[in-house]
C-alpha cells in the first residue's frame, strides 16, 4: 500500500462549519446588484419578490436534495462529483471536475477577485493594479488553506459572520428608512402587463441571476470526507444554510424596494449602495463598499477551502495527476491541489478573460445539478446507502422532478437570453465526445499489455474483456488501478511488457474493472 493510499483527510469540521460553507458558498457580491438586476426584466413588486421566492424554492429543492445524497455517500470525498461518478460514469465526473476547474469555479473566483481588487483599490486608495491585489488575495487564502481544513473554515467562518452582519445591518437601515407606500407593496396591479409569452419569457430571463445569486450550495458537499459526521452535519448545515439565504435575500429585496420603489430600482446598478447612500449619505455608501469588500473576500476563501477536494478526489481516481492527490501535514491537507486552484484563479484573473466564461457559468452549473438531482432517482433503484441513510428528500419523487424541470428551464432561459452560451456548452459537449472516443482507443491499448508482478491474477472489466496480469501479493483495486499500475508501489513491470502510462490506466476507471473473484 502506498503513501497516497494510505492517507486520509483529517475528520475535524462540525455543524457549524458545513452551515457557514454553505451560506459563504452562496452569499458573494451578487447580492448588493442583482436586486435591480431582476428589476430590469419584471417591473412590479409581487413579480419582484415573487421570482426571489420561487428562486429560494427551487434553492430549497436542492437542498432537500443533496442533504440526501450526502446521507446515502457520507463519505464521498470530492460531493457531488462522487455522485456523479456513482450514478452514472466515471467519464461524467471526470467532465465535471475538469470543467470545475477550466471554466465555472476557477473563472467564478477570478471574477469575484477582482471585484474585490476593486472595491479595496476604492476603499484604502492606494494605487496599485487591479490584478496584482485579486492575486495578492488569491495567493493570502491559498497559504492560509494550505495550513489545514480546520484554518481556512475558520477564516470562512469569520468572513461569512461579517457578510450576515452587513446584510442585517442593509436590511434594518432600509426597514427603518423606507416605506411601503413607496415600494408600491399594496400596489393593485401584480404584472403590470398582460399575461402572455412575453410576461413569461421576462420572467425566466429574471430567473437567470436569480439562479447565479442562489448557486453554490452544493460546494459544500466537496469537503464530506473532512466533516465529523458527515452524514448527520453536512444535511442539516445544507438545509440551514440555505434557509438562511432565501431568508436574507427576501430581506435584502424587500428593504430595496421600501427605499427605492421598482422604478427607481430598475434606474440603478448598485441597489445596495444607493439604499445607504439614501440613509446615511455617502459614508453609508463607503460602509456598503466595505461590505462587499469582506462579502468577495468570504467568498473566496470559501472557494479555496471546498473546490480543491474536487481534484484531489478525481486524482485519488486516477483521473489527475498523482501529485493533485497527495496529503500533507497531521490534519492531511490537499496542498497541491489548493495550490493549482489558487494559480488557476489568478491566471485567469490576470488575462482578463473570465468575462465570456461568467456569460455561461449558469448554464454548465445548472446542467450539471438537474443531472445530480436525477442521480438520486438512480442511486435509490440501486439501493446504495439506502441501508443507513437518515434523511429523505420530502415529496419525492414531486419535489425532485421539480427542481429538475426548474434547473431545465433556467438553461433554456440562459440560452435565449444569450444565445452564444450554446455555441460554447456545445464545444463542452465535443470534449466528451472526445474523451469517450479516448477511451475506446485506450481500452484496446490496455487489453494488449500485460504486467508481471509477485503472484499471476486475472483481471476483467464489466465489458467483458479480460486483462492478464499479476498481482503484488497485497491485493489491488483496479477500480482505481491505483496499486498495481503505479510506479510509486515499488512494483516493476516484467521486461517483456510496456507499463501503461496514467492516460492508459484510465479504462479500468471507464469499465469499472476488477479482478477475477473480488
Amino acid at each position: 500500500m502506498t503513501k497516497l493510499e494510505r492517507a486520509k483527510p483529517r475528520r475535524q469540521l462540525g455543524l457549524f462549519d458545513a452551515t457557514m460553507i454553505v451560506m459563504g458558498g452562496i452569499v458573494g457580491a451578487g447580492i448588493f446588484a442583482n436586486p435591480s438586476e431582476v428589476a430590469h426584466r419584471v417591473h412590479t413588486p409581487f413579480l419582484i419578490l415573487g421570482v426571489w421566492i420561487v428562486g429560494g424554492l427551487i434553492a430549497m429543492c436542492g437542498a432537500f436534495i443533496w442533504g440526501e445524497l450526502a446521507t446515502r455517500l457520507p463519505a464521498a470525498e470530492g460531493g457531488q462529483y462522487v455522485y456523479l461518478r456513482e450514478a452514472y460514469h466515471p467519464a461524467v465526473a471526470f467532465t465535471y471536475g475538469w470543467g470545475l476547474l477550466l471554466v465555472t469555479q476557477t473563472g467564478g473566483m477570478a471574477a469575484v477577485s477582482v471585484i474585490f481588487a476593486s472595491y479595496f483599490r476604492a476603499l484604502t486608495g492606494v494605487n496599485w493594479n487591479t490584478s496584482a491585489i485579486a492575486a495578492i488575495a488569491l495567493l493570502a487564502l491559498t497559504g492560509i488553506n494550505c495550513f489545514g481544513a480546520r484554518a481556512g473554515s475558520n477564516v470562512q467562518s469569520a468572513l461569512m459572520l461579517l457578510k450576515i452582519g452587513a446584510i442585517a445591518a442593509l436590511v434594518v437601515i432600509g426597514f427603518a428608512v423606507g416605506h411601503p407606500s413607496a415600494a408600491g407593496l399594496k400596489s393593485g396591479d401584480l404584472l403590470g402587463q398582460p399575461a402572455s409569452f412575453g410576461l413569461l419569457k421576462s420572467i425566466g430571463a429574471a430567473m437567470v441571476p436569480i439562479a447565479f445569486a442562489y448557486g453554490g450550495w452544493q460546494t459544500a458537499t466537496f469537503v464530506a470526507g473532512e466533516m465529523r459526521d458527515a452524514r448527520r452535519d453536512l444535511a442539516r448545515g445544507l438545509l440551514i444554510g440555505v434557509g438562511g439565504v432565501v431568508a436574507l435575500y427576501l430581506a435584502v429585496n424587500l428593504a430595496c424596494l421600501r427605499v427605492l420603489g421598482p422604478a427607481d430600482l430598475d434606474a440603478t446598478t448598485t441597489p445596495a449602495s444607493d439604499v445607504m447612500r439614501i440613509a446615511l449619505g455617502e459614508r453609508g455608501a463607503q460602509w456598503i463598499a466595505l461590505a462587499i469588500t469582506i462579502s468577495t473576500l468570504g467568498f473566496l476563501s470559501q472557494s479555496m477551502l471546498t473546490a480543491p477536494r474536487v481534484y484531489y478526489a478525481m486524482a485519488r481516481d486516477g483521473l489527475f495527476f498523482n501529485s493533485v492527490g497527495k496529503l500533507f501535514g497531521k490534519s492531511g491537507t490537499p496542498v497541491v491541489a489548493i495550490i493549482l486552484q489558487g494559480l488557476a484563479a489568478i491566471i485567469i484573473a490576470c488575462s482578463g478573460t473570465y468575462g465570456e466564461i461568467l456569460n455561461f457559468e449558469v448554464t454548465v452549473d445548472f446542467i450539471f445539478f438537474a443531472m445530480t438531482a436525477v442521480a438520486l432517482f438512480i442511486l435509490r433503484r440501486r439501493s446504495i446507502g439506502s441501508a443507513s441513510v437518515t434523511y429523505r428528500v420530502p415529496g419525492h419523487p414531486f419535489t425532485t422532478m421539480l427542481f429538475v424541470l426548474s434547473c431545465a428551464g433556467i438553461v433554456v432561459s440562459a440560452i435565449i437570453a444569450s444565445p452564444r452560451n450554446s455555441a460554447i456548452t456545445a464545444s463542452n459537449a465535443r470534449g466528451t465526445r472526445n474523451y469517450w472516443r479516448q477511451q475506446l482507443r485506450l481500452r484496446a491499448v490496455a487489453a494488449s499489455h500485460c504486467y508481471s508482478l509477485r503472484s499471476r491474477s486475472r483481471l476483467r472489466c464489466r465489458s467483458g474483456r479480460h486483462i492478464h496480469g499479476k498481482s503484488s501479493g497485497h491485493g489491488s483495486d483496479h477500480r482505481t488501478g491505483r496499486r498495481s499500475f503505479n510506479r510509486a508501489s515499488g512494483v516493476r513491470p516484467d521486461s517483456r511488457c510496456r507499463p501503461l502510462s496514467a492516460s492508459q490506466r484510465a479504462p479500468f476507471l471507464a469499465c469499472g474493472g476488477k479482478r477475477l473473484g473480488d
